[in-house]
């Protein structure tokens, strides 16, 4: 099940910038961040989508949303100009940031590509 996030939860589930300069990941599976508002139609079409790659990829990977509207703070810490924007955080490497709606095929990719693909070597 996607997982709606506060700025607390965040920082204790993704990347706690508060304390760290350097990227460093707080999680223990991948994730897909969704940065999304409830008055955004393209996050509307993604939502239920990212609803079914959760079940999909269940102990895999996490989904989480985070509502730029409720967390100013982590929308203006990543940056975020457009919604929806989706950051792909691989557990050892550097997060990428994805903007705009995508199709669920272009979010599997991403998710083996970016997510999984450690697990594949």
């Amino acid at each position: 099940m996607v997982e709606h996030l506060t700025k607390q939860a965040f920082l204790e589930k993704v990347f706690n910038y508060e304390q760290n300069q350097e990227w460093k990941f707080e999680g223990t599976k991948p994730c897909i961040i969704d940065f999304y508002a409830d008055w955004c139609g393209p996050c509307k079409m993604v939502a239920p989508i990212l609803e079914e790659l959760a079940l999909e990829y269940a102990g895999k990977i996490d989904i989480y949303k985070i509502d730029t509207e409720a967390e100013q703070e982590l929308a203006g810490a990543f940056g975020i100009r457009s919604i929806p924007s989706m950051l792909f955080v691989p557990v050892s490497e550097q997060p990428q940031m994805s903007v705009g709606a995508l199709p669920k095929d272009s979010l599997k990719k991403a998710i083996s590509d970016i997510l999984l693909k450690e697990s594949v070597n």
